[in-house]
């Protein structure tokens, strides 16, 4: 796209930002309007509480955005992963997603020191490290 066609970047970042919230607000509301019976039948069939699944849908789309980083800078192949363990992995976007210290991964991720701590905050940290200890078995 030439600077032309888009003449102010800032501006479309916040027009794409707001539609971006604009969108989630109208899924939260979706979501609100289920009655509690299909709420709960729903988090069953995802195999987490009710509780979880409210505060995953509030987290939005892309809470977990910064595990396949994480797994990719502590050398673990996440498509790999997956096929091997399924659940697992569903479990570690989880508990990802409802992370708390995501402005220290955020920072460790973009100095390249994830390896170095991320045993000091991340809450799949011995999930990790049992994933690297089977895969030395091998």
């Amino acid at each position: 796209m030439t600077a032309q066609a888009k003449p102010y970047p800032r501006v479309q970042f916040l027009i794409d930002t707001f539609a971006q919230w604009l969108r989630h607000r109208r899924e939260l509301s979706e979501l609100r309007q289920l009655d509690r019976d299909d709420f709960e039948r729903i988090a069953m069939d995802l195999q987490v509480t009710p509780a979880d699944l409210d505060e995953l849908v509030r987290h939005g789309e892309h809470a977990a955005d910064e595990l396949p980083q994480m797994l990719k800078a502590l050398g673990i192949d996440e498509a790999a992963l997956g096929r091997a363990e399924p659940l697992v992995l569903r479990d570690m976007e989880r508990v990802c997603a409802m992370c708390k210290d995501k402005p220290r991964c955020h920072r460790d991720l973009a100095a390249g020191t994830s390896a170095a701590h991320y045993e000091d905050y991340c809450l799949n940290a011995p999930t990790i490290d049992r994933l690297g200890a089977a895969a030395a078995k091998h």
